[in-house]
């Protein structure tokens, strides 16, 4: 849905001209805020941040005011791209050692759906490593922070099994 609204934000900006636009759409920044921002409202670490009405403005000014460079139709492209994605049919054909890793406060991926254990089962050398919630998770984007997952890693890294081939 989030994606959705995302390519729906750009695309009925009119300025998008179908985008053959001159200038980078007013739409697009906006868009972008509420997508870091409005799945994570009820996290913990926003609250932190923004945890009355003034703070909260100033949070959303701030972040609208930032630099931000992305291109309407690149932003638009990488969204669309990814609405269809389902590895789901083929999982078995995966043979190279996989760690999935999520977090139990993730907005986008929410754990308790419980689509993610079923599918790593599917995959012969894979393993799960769940985040616990806490006050330094950053919902969605905990995984892009390794502090919550490099001991996991190390340990998988160590015990994945070497499979390349060698070129003679």
């Amino acid at each position: 849905m989030l994606r959705r609204i995302l390519i729906d934000a750009i695309r009925s900006d009119p300025d998008w001209k179908d985008g053959y636009y001159t200038t980078q759409l007013r739409a697009l920044r906006s868009a972008n805020v509420l997508f870091g921002i409005a799945p994570a409202a009820v996290r913990w670490s926003l609250y932190q941040l923004a945890p009355n009405r003034a703070q909260a403005d100033r949070l959303v000014a701030e972040r609208l005011a930032a630099p931000f460079t992305a291109d309407a139709n690149d932003f638009l492209y990488r969204w669309d791209a990814s609405r269809d994605y389902n590895p789901a049919p083929i999982l078995e054909r995966i043979t190279a050692a996989l760690l999935a890793i999520n977090s139990a406060d993730d907005e986008r991926n929410p754990p308790e759906l419980g689509i993610l254990e079923p599918a790593i089962k599917r995959i012969r050398n894979a393993r799960y490593y769940l985040v616990p919630a806490g006050p330094d998770t950053r919902g969605h984007g905990t995984t892009a922070m390794a502090k919550f997952w490099k001991e996991q890693l190390a340990a998988f890294l160590e015990s994945a099994p070497r499979t390349a081939k060698r070129s003679e």
